[in-house]
């Protein structure tokens, strides 16, 4: 698509806003983005699994190094994603993210030592930022202001929902037929037919933010307004804006505890005898009911508002960790597990939306990219966090500080973080 002069003072003709004048496009997008979430699904059940049972590392620290390396880049990426796709559009990085993505399965399946699978979670750190954040920035561009919740929500249900499924299903694969090569073989499928269908049925939408941003009201903020560096996006979307910068903390605790439940929680279960098939199963549960519930908490947080839905899933997932610690069988840790995805459902795409709220259209890629090079930041700090305190002092130490970190941040966005939801409209 041919990229326009700056917008006009009215959006043309062609380009209209909504989730219902945009659905064939929203709708495909979701559908890429339930495959960005199946590349990440693929590692859940597995690769923890690997590094114990074939690379026989027995550090924590050593162990979550794949995390580390995957949080890390993904958390750059992010930031990197949303100034691409301004300057060369959307769908550009959208391919690259999925050219980026094609090797990590095949890479997963031939990794002759514990380096080639920190290599390929490099690589899928680079493909979730870029894939992720673009199908992220692609939704808000074309619903508009007034179903941003909903479009989140949509968004990351289809992402995480994935991401269950794949880990149930990969968990399963390597019980009956060994942790390698089956179960990346669906990883494989998911690189193919999301490149596939990015390269020829994806549109451009950033002619979606221009118009948008024709029509956009003077911010409440005068120095939000429509012209500003990307170092100083970086700083209001992480310092001087109380409602960015509480977002970013949380979504950093939020993927920090992720990370202990993609790295540690699954060596836990082991060690108290669990198979790989109810491994899997826990595995899965988690973002299973994080993915469903964000098809309510997203379209919630459009009704009541979005501060204190993400103070209280912070605060339910600190709980949730917490019952993990305590727990010694399947039944208790299965409790944790949904109530750790309800707490999430409540927290993740709310997050997003009140990036969207605040942050200008025409510098909104950006911000949202400043917002999720906190939130992955935080599968490095939670990796190595929770990998040092576990060698130092053992697991359930690191299970209960991770727990009391959760449980601050829920109490940062009830104090700091003002409100953001739009006003609806006047009646006619």
């Amino acid at each position: 698509m041919t990229t326009p002069a700056p917008a006009p003072p009215a959006p043309p003709g062609s380009i209209r806003l909504g989730l219902r004048a945009n659905l064939t496009q929203f709708v495909l997008l979701v559908a890429v983005n339930a495959l960005v979430g199946g590349e990440l699904g693929q590692e859940r059940t597995v690769v923890p699994l690997l590094a114990d049972r074939v690379f026989h590392l027995s550090a924590y620290t050593a162990a979550l190094t794949y995390i580390v390396a995957f949080g890390a880049t993904k958390a750059a990426t992010n930031f990197f994603a949303g100034t691409l796709s301004d300057r060369f559009g959307r769908k550009p990085v959208l391919v690259a993210g999925w050219l980026v993505g094609v090797p990590v399965p095949l890479l997963l399946i031939w990794a002759p030592s514990w380096g080639w699978v920190v290599f390929a979670n490099i690589l899928l750190g680079v493909n979730q930022g870029l894939t992720w954040s673009t199908t992220v920035i692609m939704k808000i561009d074309l619903v508009g202001p007034s179903r941003r919740g909903l479009a989140m929500g949509l968004n990351e249900a289809a992402g995480y929902g994935a991401v269950a499924v794949t880990a149930m299903a990969t968990g399963a694969v390597a019980a009956h037929s060994g942790l390698r090569p089956q179960p990346f073989f669906l990883g494989i499928a998911y690189a193919a037919l999301g490149l596939g269908l990015s390269v020829l049925a994806v549109r451009e939408t950033r002619d979606h933010a221009r118009a948008e941003a024709a029509l956009h009201p003077a911010p409440r903020n005068p120095e939000h307004h429509g012209e500003l560096t990307t170092g100083r996006i970086a700083r209001i979307t992480s310092l001087d804006d109380k409602a960015l910068s509480s977002a970013s903390w949380a979504g950093m605790v939020n993927n920090l505890n992720d990370a202990l439940a993609w790295g540690v929680f699954p060596l836990l279960y082991a060690a108290h005898g669990l198979s790989v098939a109810r491994i899997g199963l826990l595995a899965a549960l988690y973002p299973a009911v994080w993915g469903a519930g964000q098809l309510l908490t997203g379209w919630w947080s459009d009704h009541v508002g979005r501060k204190h839905l993400i103070s209280a899933g912070m605060l339910l997932q600190a709980v949730a960790i917490g019952l993990v610690a305590v727990g010694t069988a399947f039944p208790v840790w299965a409790a944790a597990q949904i109530l750790l995805g309800a707490g999430t459902a409540m927290v993740y795409p709310t997050l997003l939306a009140v990036i969207g709220d605040v942050a200008h259209p025409a510098w909104r890629a950006r911000a949202v990219g400043v917002y999720r090079l906190w939130r992955d930041g935080g599968f490095a700090v939670g990796a190595l966090l929770a990998g040092a305190l576990a060698d130092a002092y053992g697991v359930i130490t690191a299970i209960w500080a991770v727990a009391a970190l959760t449980a601050a941040a829920g109490v940062v966005v009830a104090v700091r973080m003002y409100e953001t939801r739009p006003r609806p409209a006047t009646p006619r």
